[in-house]
């Protein structure tokens, strides 16, 4: 025997939510995960623009308008979303156009959301990593000063150039093994908290790098003036802009676009603490994305793509965003990668 079972029912016993939308991206339809996730009811719902569920979410309206354009699915994986119900959340987002009345086409938005645990589990794990390459680092520090030191005492003893060349070579290797060491180890001052403008910052940062490329690299502002100032250390939000502005333009080649974007977020969550109101910063780069071998990894310690890199860019930048209380996530595809940094508003304590 053939049971039927109507497409509501399923629609409406799926674990994603589905929103469905007209021309003008007003909701049509959500599904009851939808109604969890926006935690309103499919009556209040209807007929309300999707901007005023997800305010500030102009990568996906861009997405949006672009599958109207073309008709062309859309897929973006680890999408960070602000819903001003219930935070900051992440999903997987699909967009589809859907056959309708001629020439009133509807779309079809699918919002997989992310396993939180498997999220926490992996920061922590990079946590332990990173407390690991710190020890590792302190106990490779000492023997290198001795063995620096022995290196100069014997080549006082030396009379022949041609010895006294592979004294060197240690001296300049021990030199550059103790430069990496402190790189890992990252900046042994304290943070210095002040109030901080973080479009002074990124306008900074977009100076310094703008003197090392030419006119073939494209930086465009796209800056919320409303952001207040907030309590940070200015040198270190400058270190960590600059070190992943410098690996989009190294991925680029010296030729593409970088956007730089801000925007305040609400009722956002960093290392399970809730804050009001915070600070995004996005990067965004139309260069060719991340290798998918390395986005598991590339917060890691010496994980690079290049083979004259070192791998501690991002590394050391996710060190500073974390002593500066905030957090970082990353999207890529081919043709868009955006690096993410929030930063809470309201002051907290010092680290």
């Amino acid at each position: 025997m053939t049971i039927e079972i109507p497409y509501q029912n399923i629609i409406e016993n799926l674990s994603t939510s589905i929103i469905i939308l007209d021309e003008q991206l007003s909701v049509k339809f959500i599904n009851a995960s939808a109604e969890i996730l926006f935690d309103m009811s499919q009556y209040q719902a209807k007929h309300i623009p999707l901007q005023s569920l997800l305010p500030g979410e102009h990568s996906l309206f861009t997405c949006l308008q672009r599958v109207l354009q073309t008709g062309q699915e859309l897929i973006e994986r680890e999408m960070k979303l602000y819903v001003y119900t219930t935070g900051e959340t992440f999903v997987d987002c699909s967009i589809k156009l859907l056959e309708s009345e001629p020439n009133r086409p509807l779309l079809l938005l699918e919002f997989s959301q992310l396993d939180v645990q498997h999220r926490i589990s992996r920061n922590d794990s990079l946590h332990a990593q990173q407390q690991v390459v710190r020890g590792l680092a302190h106990e490779i520090k000492n023997p290198l000063g001795g063995l620096r030191g022995a290196a100069q005492l014997l080549e006082r003893q030396l009379d022949s150039d041609e010895l006294k060349e592979y004294t060197g070579i240690i001296i300049s290797e021990a030199d550059r093994l103790q430069n990496l060491m402190n790189d890992m180890l990252g900046p042994s001052q304290k943070t210095k908290n002040n109030l901080v403008n973080i479009h002074q910052v990124m306008q900074h940062v977009r100076q310094l790098v703008l003197a090392e490329v030419d006119e073939r690299l494209e930086f465009k502002g796209d800056y919320d003036p409303s952001i207040p100032e907030f309590y940070a250390d200015f040198d270190q939000l400058v270190q960590i802009f600059l070190n992943i502005i410098r690996n989009a333009v190294q991925a680029m080649n010296g030729v593409g676009k970088i956007i730089l974007r801000t925007r305040i977020q609400r009722h956002i969550t960093i290392e399970n603490q809730r804050h009001r109101t915070g600070v995004g910063i996005d990067i965004e780069d139309n260069g060719p994305g991340i290798p998918k071998s390395l986005k598991e990894t590339m917060f890691y310690p010496l994980v690079t793509g290049r083979a004259e890199g070192t791998g501690l860019g991002l590394y050391l930048s996710q060190n500073l965003i974390h002593r500066n209380h905030g957090s970082i996530s990353c999207t890529s595809r081919p043709g868009r990668t955006v690096f993410s940094v929030v930063f809470p508003l309201e002051k907290v304590g010092d680290k």
